[in-house]
């Protein structure tokens, strides 16, 4: 059935009929895209004009008129429908009659109505009152009735708007700012909303109202594929889902992807990503443009003149001060320009100098630079000249306002010609909870907190380029570490590095997760554990460099990717690596000195046979870390010394959790007492938190710590039973469980680690699985990142030997299935 069938279809059949077309419409999988918006607003508009028709007979002085993205003639699936009923007061009791024929059978057919009914002064007044009406008024387009009418409201709108421009484009300024901090960025977020967030439809319309304005204009250039792009993405999401939302939750991606026949989530996400920053890059262009035509109206031509050092010869307009920043770079009206003299075609280093210089001056890259460089700048040769990597290291390290400036690099396509790897990462989603960025900001902000440790290491330049290549490998298959080991290696070589340097920064991309996995997860006190840090890393050079890289990458990803409780167990993995590769040997793990406050507690656990507990409020950073600004509060310090029994580690686990206390990070280890004290004591250094109330009194909790190891506390028929009570609520479905065992961790025992999602009694379950399986936990590294849990557990069998290859792996295959049961 043709379009034409269709409006047929619905003018012979009324509102039934408009249903059935619609419907038909919406279903037909050869049209898409803006031919079926403009079809379904077509369609929507001769249902209207029929029921207009009708109702209106014998009235003059209405019209009908579509607003908003209606009157764009862009109607999704489930868009509501914008009218406004415009009349000249002549007849206020017709005008309410035929008010009522039109709004009731849309409301019949539930489709969601935003209508009013003004006359045109009405309809100004509301407009100079109401920003957002204005907004709408803007894109009027007449249905039917009277077509003076509408096209007089029409010109007095558009009039107004332009003249009341100064006032009213400041006001849509703060408005779109004040939405991009509820709502967030388009081009980061995992379940973004198409319309609200900053880069979306509602900034696209922004724009729009500016260049009707005349007063501005955004970049043209992509700027309608990216918007089209994304009214697609909401029509399928209408049609998947069969509500009107604009937000793409996680849960229906896969769907929506399929409705556009994309490959998969991943891909729909890059789609929306980059139409977003798209859309965001031209709105910062615009709005900068804005400010600065503002602010030259707001000065008299006499005192502009005297600031502005006159005119220019014979052309009779103003000249701007320009002042240099570097060779072929200039300074002018707070934008960061190529010089008169400039010529990108011969001076392939331009882009890396300018970019270097505005992010130096903290000031942003002209529109017109950056596109005037994206058309005429060679290629640099490889590998690049001394000069091109040393503007590379400069904008690295020019801090926060790296960031716009890269931006527009990226904007005109520059990155990916100077770093063709770049490409893969580009506005790549991450699907974990912790990352804040798609991959490319990521490596970006990464670098903008490594600038901030550039004093702390003798290389800042291997520093900031590991910053920005560390994630590098994702763009590939496998493990990114690996993957990006090899392109960093031919990145720093093209570059310019020599074999060195570029082995350095190989060695930083492969290991930058080493120290943090190390630290939270493995047993510091064993020698094995520091040897084959000190092996992967080579060097007390690199190793600094190599500090530096974790803090900044922790830092880039999330508030939950770091505290100075992770700090400081970085802080003394690289003290003892560093003492190896000064030629000293690691303690062996029998001589670990205990604080004094942990003696006590031992000795007093062996003097008594039963445990010994203290809990202490930390805000203060642990010893041997520099306090950074606020005290951070990092929970309430457990320290539990217990005679070394069977069954330590699920009492203490499943008596936290019985008392709702969220563990943080935990720590278990053997410690043998000092000459003339007999036997050894477990000793538990822990950091938790109350889920919600406060905290237990130390004495209670050592009181069913006593019972649970006695036998008289049934913990797991507690936790049961509470759980039957409140059932937690269902949410995303969390990767399975996966637990794995790693041989050459340690010489003295077989490292057991688990992967899991975080949930109350999880420790206590472990460390149940483990005691079952017989085998004795000589030490655990216990660590909560957001909703995972990352636990290594070093084991031994009953004669306190590691576990011989098929046992451990039993035991990791029985512990697997016991957490996903």
């Amino acid at each position: 059935m043709t379009g034409t069938d269709v409006q047929k279809e619905a003018e012979d059949s009324g509102p039934s009929g408009y249903a059935a077309a619609r419907l038909r419409l919406l279903t037909e999988e050869a049209r898409s895209g803006p031919p079926r918006r403009a079809a379904l607003a077509e369609l929507t508009d001769d249902w209207l004009t029929g029921l207009f028709a009708a109702g209106a007979e014998g009235l003059r002085g209405a019209s009908l008129v579509a607003v908003g993205g209606y009157g764009r003639g862009e109607l999704s699936p489930r868009s509501d429908l914008d009218l406004l009923l415009l009349h000249d007061g002549s007849d206020a009791k017709a005008v309410a009659a035929l008010a009522d024929r039109l709004w009731y059978p849309v409301w019949d057919l539930g489709l969601d109505l935003d209508h009013s009914v003004r006359t045109p002064a009405e309809a100004r007044k509301t407009a100079g009152e109401d920003l957002k009406v204005q907004l709408g008024l803007l894109d009027a387009r007449h249905i039917a009735g009277d077509l003076g009418l509408t096209a007089s409201l029409r010109t007095a709108v558009l009039a107004d708007w332009r003249n009341q421009a100064p006032k009213r484009l400041p006001e849509l300024q703060e408005l779109c700012a004040e939405r991009a901090e509820r709502q967030g960025e388009l081009q980061y977020l995992l379940e973004p909303d198409l319309k609200e967030a900053r880069g979306g439809l509602r900034d696209a319309t922004a724009l729009r109202a500016v260049a009707a304005s005349w007063l501005a204009d955004a970049p043209r250039e992509g700027l309608a594929d990216a918007r089209r792009r994304l009214l697609d993405i909401r029509d399928a999401l209408h049609l998947a889902t069969g509500r009107a939302t604009d937000r793409l939750a996680l849960q229906e991606q896969d769907q929506v992807a399929a409705e556009l026949g994309l490959l998969d989530a991943d891909t729909l996400l890059r789609q929306v990503y980059e139409a977003a920053r798209l859309i965001s890059y031209a709105s910062d262009v615009t709005w900068r443009e804005v400010g600065r035509v503002l602010r030259s109206r707001a000065v008299r031509p006499r005192l502009r003149a005297m600031l502005g050092g006159g005119r220019a010869l014979g052309s009779g307009k103003p000249t701007a001060e320009r002042s240099p920043l570097a060779e072929g770079v200039v300074e002018q009206d707070g934008e960061v320009v190529l010089a008169r003299a400039a010529r990108p075609e011969r001076d392939p280093v331009l882009p890396l100098r300018a970019a270097a210089a505005a992010a130096q001056a903290g000031l942003p890259l002209s529109l017109h630079a950056v596109r005037r460089l994206a058309a005429t700048v060679r290629p640099l040769p490889t590998p690049w000249p001394a000069e091109a990597r040393e503007q590379l290291v400069t904008l690295l390290g020019s801090g926060r306002p790296t960031i716009e400036v890269w931006e527009a690099l990226e904007a005109e396509g520059l990155i990916t010609r100077l770093l063709p790897d770049w490409e893969r990462v580009r506005c790549r989603p991450q699907r974990n909870a912790v990352h804040l960025w798609t991959v490319d900001r990521h490596l970006i902000e990464t670098a903008v907190r490594a600038s901030e440790f550039t004093r702390r290491v003798s290389r800042p330049d291997l520093l900031l380029v590991a910053a920005l290549l560390h994630d590098i490998g994702k763009g590939w298959p496998g493990d990114h570490s690996v993957a990006g080991e090899i392109i960093a290696k031919d990145v720093a070589t093209r570059i310019g590095f020599d074999r060195h340097d570029v082995t350095v920064i190989a060695t930083l991309v492969r290991h930058h997760l080493t120290l943090i996995d190390t630290a939270t997860r493995r047993d510091l006190e064993d020698p094995a554990t520091v040897r084959s840090v000190a092996e992967a890393v080579g060097s007390e050079g690199t190793l600094e460099l190599l500090h530096a890289l974790t803090e900044a990458d922790a830092l880039a990803t999330g508030p939950a990717a770091w505290s100075s409780w992770r700090g400081s167990l970085v802080a003394d993995l690289v003290k003892r690596v560093s003492a190896v590769l000064a030629g000293d040997a690691p303690d062996d793990p029998e001589e670990a000195a205990p604080t004094a406050e942990q003696e006590r507690l031992a000795l007093e656990a062996a003097a008594t046979g039963s445990p010994v507990l203290s809990l202490r409020a930390q805000t203060e950073p642990p010893a041997g870390q520099e306090p950074s600004g606020d005290p951070e509060p990092l929970g309430v310090e457990l320290l539990i010394a217990v005679p070394d029994q069977p069954g330590v580690l699920p009492a203490v686990a499943g008596v936290l959790a019985m008392h709702r206390l969220t563990v943080r990070t935990a720590e278990l280890r053997s410690l043998h007492l000092p000459d003339g004290v007999d036997g050894s004591v477990l000793l538990l250094d822990w950091r938790v938190a109350a889920e919600y109330g406060s905290l237990p009194q130390a004495a209670r909790l050592r009181s069913d710590l006593v019972r649970a190891l006695d036998g008289s506390l049934d913990i797991a028929g507690r936790l049961a039973e509470r759980d039957a009570a409140y059932p937690r609520r269902r949410g995303v479905i969390a990767p399975a469980a996966r637990v794995s065992v790693h041989p050459a961790a340690s010489r003295l025992a077989t490292v057991i680690e688990v992967r899991s999602q975080d949930a109350p009694g999880l420790l206590f379950r472990i460390g149940r699985a483990l005691e079952d399986a017989n085998v004795q936990v000589r030490s655990a590294h216990v660590s909560t990142l957001g909703a995972n849990a990352v636990d290594a557990f070093y084991v031994t069998g009953p004669e306190g030997a590691p576990l011989p290859g098929d046992e451990a792996a039993a035991v990791a295959r029985k512990l697997e299935e016991t957490l996903r049961g």
